[in-house]
This record gives C-alpha cells, sequence and structure tokens, in this order.
C-alpha cells in the first residue's frame, strides 16, 4: 500500500511551470517554461505534493502587464484508486498568493495579449541601456523606472509582481505596499513586435526608507529579483548602480544598506561599489598603497553613500588589483592587511576570556577556553583570508570584462 502510495508523490518544484508569455504560441512552447528554485513556503520543507500522478501546476503570465493563467493538470489522482486518501489541495495554496483576476481558461489569456501593447512601464524613467543579445543577433533596449504605489494601477500590478518572489527568495514575504516609505525600480525590456513598441518586465527592486535621527533617512534594499529568462545578462548590476545614482542625488540620504543580504548579492554589491568608488581621487593607486583612510571612508560616503564598512571592502578589493600577488613581500602585507580585520571577532574572544577570568570558576573556565582554541581561530581565519581572496579575484574578474 505505502509503495502504490509512494507512486502519488510529486516534486513541487518541477511541477510549477512558469512562463513570461509574449506571443500566443508561447504558451504551447516548452522551450520558454522555468521553474521554481524553492516551493518550500507553500508546499513544506519537502516540497512534495501528494495525490497526484503527472501534476503541472500551470502559472504563466503576459510579458508585460502580467495577467495572469493557472490552471492545475494531472494524469490521475489518488481517489480514483484509494476512496480513504484525500490528495493534497495544490490549488488552494497558489490561490492563497495570487490575486484575484487571473483567468482559467487558456483562450481567455491569449485574448489578453492583445492588450499588452497598451502597457506602459510605471514611474519616472531613471537609466536605459543596452545589452547584445547573442540569439537574437542584435542589442536590446532596456529600461529601469522608479515608482511608488500611488501611481495608478501599479498595486494591482505590483501583487502579481511580488508572488515571483516565493519561488525565487528562500525567506521571501511580501511587503505592506500602504507604507509610503518603500520606493520600488523596475526593469523592463523594450521590444518591437508587428511595428508596434511593447515593454517585459525584466525584474524589480524594493528599497525602505528608514529614518535617521535628527534629519536623514537610511534606503534599505529588502528584495531583489531578476525573473529567470533574463539572469546572467547583466540586468542585476544594472539596477543596483542606477539605485545607488538614485539616492546619491539627495542630500537626505546618509547611506545605502541592504536587509539581510545574499551571498550572490554581496557579490554583486562589491563589484558595483567598486565600480562606483573607481571615479573617487581618494581611492587613485598612489593613495591605495598608503593604506586605507579617513579620507576613503569620507569621500564614499558623502558622494555615494557607502559606509564605512562597506568602503573598506571595495579599498580591499581595488589594493588587490594593484598588488603584485607574486611578489612575497607585498602579497605578505595585503594578506596581514586583511586578515588584521578579520580578526576583529577572534580580538572580541580575547576580551571576552579576560572578562571571564575574574567571574567563572576554573571547570567553568576550562569550557570556554576549550572553545576559543587558538590554533582553530588561526585555521578559521586563514580559511576567511582564502574565501575573501577568492570572492575579490571575481569581482576584479568582472571588472576586467567591463
Amino acid at each position: 500500500m505505502e509503495k502504490k502510495l509512494a507512486e502519488y508523490k510529486c516534486d513541487t518544484n518541477e511541477a510549477i511551470c512558469l512562463k513570461l508569455v509574449r506571443f500566443p504560441e508561447d504558451v504551447e512552447d516548452e522551450s520558454t517554461t522555468f521553474h521554481p528554485e524553492f516551493s518550500h513556503q507553500l508546499y513544506g520543507d519537502d516540497e512534495v505534493a501528494f495525490g497526484y500522478k503527472g501534476l503541472q501546476i500551470q502559472l504563466y503570465y503576459s510579458a508585460g502587464n502580467l495577467n495572469t493563467l493557472f490552471k492545475v493538470k494531472y494524469t490521475s489522482r489518488v481517489t480514483d484508486k484509494f476512496d480513504c486518501v484525500e490528495p493534497d489541495d495544490v490549488e488552494g495554496k497558489v490561490r492563497a498568493i495570487i490575486p484575484a483576476g487571473f483567468c482559467c481558461n487558456t483562450d481567455d489569456f491569449v485574448s489578453l495579449l492583445e492588450k499588452e501593447a497598451n502597457f506602459r512601464p510605471f514611474g519616472s524613467l531613471q537609466h536605459t541601456y543596452k545589452v547584445h543579445n547573442v540569439e537574437a543577433g542584435e542589442d536590446l533596449t532596456y529600461h529601469i523606472h522608479k515608482v511608488d504605489v500611488s501611481c495608478p494601477g501599479f498595486r494591482e500590478y505590483h501583487e502579481r509582481l511580488q508572488t515571483f518572489l516565493m519561488w525565487f527568495i528562500e525567506t521571501a514575504s511580501f511587503i505592506d505596499v500602504d507604507d509610503d516609505r518603500w520606493d520600488f525600480f523596475l526593469v523592463f525590456e523594450k521590444y518591437n513586435k508587428d511595428g508596434e513598441t511593447l515593454y517585459a518586465t525584466v525584474g524589480y527592486m524594493t528599497v525602505y526608507n528608514y529614518y535617521v535621527y535628527p534629519d536623514k533617512t537610511r534606503p534599505r534594499v529588502s528584495q531583489m529579483l531578476i525573473l529567470p529568462p533574463f539572469q546572467g545578462e547583466g540586468h542585476g548590476a544594472q539596477l543596483l548602480e542606477t539605485v545607488h545614482r538614485y539616492y546619491c542625488t539627495l542630500a537626505k540620504v546618509q547611506d545605502i544598506t541592504a536587509e539581510d543580504p545574499s551571498e550572490s548579492y554581496v557579490k554583486l554589491r562589491d563589484f558595483v561599489l567598486v565600480k562606483l568608488c573607481l571615479t573617487l581621487s581618494s581611492f587613485s593607486n598612489e593613495k591605495l598603497s598608503l593604506g586605507f583612510s579617513e579620507e576613503m571612508a569620507s569621500e564614499a560616503r558623502e558622494k555615494l553613500k557607502i559606509n564605512k564598512k562597506h568602503a573598506r571592502r571595495v579599498y580591499e578589493i581595488l589594493r588587490l588589483r594593484n598588488t603584485d600577488m607574486s611578489d612575497e613581500e607585498k602579497a605578505r602585507e595585503f594578506r596581514l592587511e586583511v586578515k588584521k580585520r578579520l580578526f576583529g571577532p577572534y580580538r572580541k574572544n580575547q576580551r571576552e576570556l579576560t572578562k571571564m577570568r575574574k567571574c567563572l570558576r576554573p571547570e567553568e573556565l576550562a569550557s570556554h577556553i576549550s572553545q576559543m582554541d587558538t590554533s582553530l581561530q588561526h585555521e578559521e581565519l586563514e580559511k576567511s583570508y582564502q574565501d575573501v581572496l577568492a570572492d575579490y579575484r571575481r569581482v576584479l574578474e568582472r571588472l576586467a570584462q567591463v
């Protein structure tokens, strides 16, 4: 019985089929389908749906306005053979996150594609750039717009757009758009269809403007997503750089941060901030050789809204670029400087140990000392350094391609 029931388990990451539809023929074209990276927020940690064979959960969006087609298909259901076993409510879980007004009929959805010609990007244009597309054999044009929730039609559009977060950000949650401290930055591809200009949604970023006493704000990047069909083309870097340049023009902004940044976001930020800081006089080759300075921290903060911690990281990346690592003495100088910064948490442990000696019993102190093994700390420090070095080199490789 258990073996037979196991046949009715489906991997929800494979079962969920997503599309960004530009043309009616895209609906049946399997090459335009992409799948989630995550589905645990709806279907549990195992990311499995029980009760179906050949399960397919279709979530198709029109490329621009994101009008939605939602259908659930399967070849058989567990109740066809077993009366006493109920299948999971796969449809109800999706209905809980997609806004009302979606289509359940393919013909109705296809008819909405005709209205895509009327769709125009929301908000104000901040940046235009081109990316060469090998498949198309031409440069494609992209626009980045800034918008807030007061823009007509944007609230409904955003409700559809944010559903993608559930599939591609591991700890995603929907935001309260009624709070007017949110800023939204959207990326669109401009393309032609039958002589008409249309726009396709590429990705977006949300930024929350925190208050900083007495009269400043601190924009914090909350969510950032480039949709899978457009990933790996440099849109994330264009978006993050555009956002930085926008806030740099505002006197009330103290600095720009990010909420719980992922590893991939940190790497992207490193690249963008290094690229921006190359324009600053304090980061010139001559000054890099003198070490990290207050002048660097000050200029990065005042001109680019970069905080001291991030400015220090930029300095280390550019210092690496200027260092001949085949020269043992120069390589040693660089290594010691980076390790000195990385040693901060370990130095804190030593200070805590000094305090413990005064107030802990011998057996308690021995327990804590064993957790602070010096040789282990040196091993961890060396590993941290090698990881940082590898990250920095990747940034420099990408910078060399610009």
